[in-house]
């Protein structure tokens, strides 16, 4: 049931479609600290993109880890650091430093992160391979829950940044859009490394080693770099008082969550998309062992067939993210204008329909190459693939500005505000969603049978052209069909969504009228 405990702040609610409110004519940010938020959002894309998009393949394909070890690894220790954000959520809530309430976390994480970034991609030499199992399950499950301690209250910056919903949902829209081109520079830079001689030299497994130190490298130095001036240069004006619980009897902060309807639609939305990760994650992997694009290998043996199929890699792959890129960055930089004029749940239904009706003609497509060997083909998935990837980019944004909503929505029926708790359900979502993508990435190489130990006990990489057509497919398939499907089902739970037009209206209104009964003032 709706909160009627006071009257609406005004007689008449305009009649909008849109979600987010018109400006008001206080602003709250400015725009050093605007711009300043979205720069420290794109180092930490910087550093998660590194992480995300390559860590399978440094440890399949470069460390030589077990096959059955990395599916496990990336489970459970991905899982484990999902269920740590929520931990993290009520620590934040509960809990004011004298440094500020989300802030100090990103800057007392900085050192700790950029060292355990550079070591998940660093391979130590003479450990044999239980020993490189456990030094790399160390460090990933720790880089995991410093990473946890950093991001849970840097995104729930916007909720105590701004009052207003309009430019909450405008700071989110900067902020991830700058995140997913940060994001974007590890996979640029993997792509110019393929293309460097020296990293197509005769010892094909140390020159693959050196690439990705650095790219770690340079995440740990600039990503880190930028991301820790959101501490010096944003604001925490939404300060609202802990409301202490009446009785026992009154739910706990995480009943109040659970209980938060539009919240856990949006969390379920988030867990059923979780196969739009794959996009970005599988991209290197669909580069080793799906396509071929490059001169006849017949005849090739040695550095020039290695020369080879290192450009091929390179090339495929930097179609897939280029075309990933177009597609995730342009819905979120016409994000703003859409919010005028449609609501959340509009957006997102449209985007993932789109997407998924793209992704059957991309694995047509894409089949079609395979089996007929027509390697040319491979062009014809460019605008498909970019309209599979725009639901990426309008789920990266609305679902932060959805969480927002919810947390009004939660503050207008109960009383509270857990602001970093809601915020961490979201990044839940995220890294679940990134830990079932890598699992299934994974797992598809045990169904398609392709071991790379071999390979790499060889120091040599295996060629596409060597694979069945099934196994080719198979891996194919990871960017195609199962993203598309993720899509498809990600969108039923939020035809259930309702915090749109005037009923978020209303519940804005009624809000900013509660806080000014309570005396609660945000400053500018």
């Amino acid at each position: 049931m709706e909160n009627n405990n006071f009257e609406p702040a005004t007689d008449a609610v305009r009649n909008v479609n849109a979600d987010a409110s018109p400006a008001p004519k206080k602003r709250f940010i400015g725009k050093r600290e605007f711009i300043m938020f979205g720069i420290a959002a794109g180092g930490q894309g910087m550093i998660y993109a590194t992480m995300s998009s390559y860590i399978s393949d440094f440890y399949i394909n470069v460390m030589g880890l077990p096959l059955v070890f990395v599916l496990l690894l990336m489970l459970l220790a991905r899982v484990w650091d999902a269920i740590n954000d929520p931990m993290m959520g009520v620590i934040v809530d509960k809990f004011t430093t004298p440094w500020g309430k989300m802030k100090p976390y990103v800057l007392f994480t900085a050192l700790p992160i950029a060292a355990l970034t550079f070591l998940m991609f660093f391979s130590p030499p003479g450990l044999n391979s239980t020993e490189l199992m456990v030094y790399a399950a160390f460090v990933y499950v720790g880089w995991g829950m410093i990473y946890t301690v950093s991001d849970v209250p840097f995104w729930s910056m916007p909720n105590v940044m701004t009052p207003d919903p309009a430019e909450r949902a405008n700071t989110i829209s900067f902020g991830r859009t700058v995140n997913g081109v940060g994001s974007a520079v590890p996979m640029v830079l993997f792509a110019v490394l393929s293309w460097i001689p020296f990293f197509s030299g005769e010892s094909s497994l140390e020159a693959e080693k050196i690439k990705y130190i650095v790219m770690a490298v340079t995440a740990s130095v600039v990503g880190i770099a930028l991301f820790v001036t959101s501490y010096f240069t944003t604001k925490e004006r939404v300060q609202i008082p802990a409301k202490p619980r009446r009785d026992k009897s009154e739910p706990n902060m995480l009943k109040r969550i659970f209980n938060c309807k539009p919240l856990m639609l949006v969390v379920i939305m988030g867990v059923l998309s979780s196969g739009r990760y794959m996009m970005q994650a599988a991209a290197v992997h669909v580069a080793r062992y799906a396509f071929y694009i490059g001169p006849s290998l017949e005849g090739l043996t040695g550095t020039a067939l290695q020369e080879a199929l290192k450009a091929s890699v390179g090339t495929v792959s930097t179609i897939f993210q280029i075309c990933s890129a177009i597609g995730m960055f342009g819905s979120m930089l016409i994000m703003p204008l859409l919010y005028k004029k449609f609501n959340y749940k509009q957006i997102v239904i449209a985007t993932c329909v789109a997407g998924f009706v793209a992704s059957v003609c991309t694995t047509v497509i894409g089949a079609c190459s395979i089996y007929t060997a027509a390697n040319w083909l491979v062009y014809l998935l460019i605008p498909f693939i970019i309209i599979q990837c725009v639901p990426l980019g309008a789920l990266n944004i609305t679902s932060y500005a959805m969480i927002g909503d919810s947390l009004d929505y939660l503050e207008w029926k109960t009383g509270f505000r857990d602001n970093a708790l809601g915020s961490a359900c979201q990044s839940f979502v995220n890294k679940l969603g990134n830990a079932l993508a890598t699992t299934f990435i994974v797992i598809m190489y045990i169904i398609v049978n392709i071991d790379p130990a071999q390979s790499v006990a060889q120091d040599a990489i295996k060629a596409v052209t060597e694979m069945s057509n099934g196994q080719r497919f198979g891996m194919f398939s990871l960017v195609s069909i199962v993203p598309g499907v993720s899509l498809i089902l990600c969108a039923i739970p939020i035809f259930f969504y309702d915090l749109t037009g005037k009923k978020k209206e209303k519940i804005t209104a009624e809000l900013a009228a509660k806080r000014a009964e309570l005396g609660i003032e945000i400053e500018a």
